[in-house]
């Protein structure tokens, strides 16, 4: 299968309708948009309901500028941090991996690796808003991004004049309760990155210093708060901005550390 795509949506198509489909890219007049509601805030998060898997952007498999991206057989338990950025004008109106029409003012998203559809709440983890947004896209094929947002959303989650946030991902279950993360009201929890997970201390320890000569001064080993959890992590921190956390994970990577994530305590 080949993919063309743009920043939040994807299109599948076989290789030989890959010059056709551009060719209709380029040629497409620009959507006119239609009249935004007087209160987008207003708008209502999407609400879960039961939906068969996706006939359309769910392969096995997919790669986009040379990257794999495995779709997950099921959301089921699903919780990541990370993150979110937002797409809008220049998409409106195209189509979704699922065919459907992007609608920069329905409560949607993309992802690269959630089964279509899912329904997932997003807490935007700075000021403690939380929407839930039914996925119907694939993307961001943004480094360190993790789910790309309608404008919709992104407006109610107080994030469209940074274009970034950051944030947690918690797919839904129809039918079973809903648990906010947190409130506005609750403290905004402090943000890390994590460089790596060892079930060995020694391994974490190794890690440590291999960070330390690196120049990583806020480099430490979290240990666990409890016996039931075994896992030493390796983190670097706090953080305070999206800009901090991209610059930490490149110089990771270059260090031949690729998998750094979004910790939060």
């Amino acid at each position: 299968m080949r993919i063309t795509l743009t920043r939040g949506g994807a299109r599948i198509a076989t290789a030989g309708l890959l010059a056709a489909l551009l060719a209709a890219c380029a040629t497409r007049e620009q959507t006119r948009l239609p009249d935004p509601p007087r209160n987008v805030e207003a708008i209502p998060d999407a609400v879960p309901r039961p939906e068969p898997r996706s006939a359309r952007g769910n392969p096995p498999f997919y790669e986009v500028q040379g990257k794999r991206y495995y779709v997950l057989p099921s959301a089921e338990g699903y919780v990541e941090r990370g993150v979110a950025s937002w797409y809008g004008p220049d998409f409106h109106g195209k189509p979704t991996a699922m065919g459907e029409r992007y609608d920069m003012y329905a409560m949607t998203a993309a992802h690269t690796t959630l089964p279509l559809p899912t329904y997932a709440r997003v807490t935007n983890l700075r000021n403690g808003r939380s929407v839930v947004v039914r996925i119907n896209d694939r993307g961001p094929f943004v480094h360190n991004r993790i789910i790309d947002l309608s404008y919709a959303a992104a407006l109610k989650l107080d994030m469209v004049r940074d274009g970034t946030t950051l944030v947690e991902v918690r797919a839904l279950t129809p039918g079973r309760p809903d648990t906010l993360t947190r409130t506005a009201q609750t403290p905004p929890p402090e943000f890390f990155v994590q460089a790596g997970a060892f079930a060995d201390e020694r391994n974490a320890q190794r890690l440590l210093e291999r960070l330390k000569v690196a120049g990583f001064t806020n480099a430490f080993i979290w240990a666990p708060p409890s016996r039931a959890d075994r896992l030493f992590r390796v983190r670097l921190g706090p953080i305070t901005e999206v800009a901090e956390f991209d610059r930490i994970v490149a110089r990771l990577a270059a260090l031949g550390i690729p998998d750094a994530r979004l910790a939060a305590d």
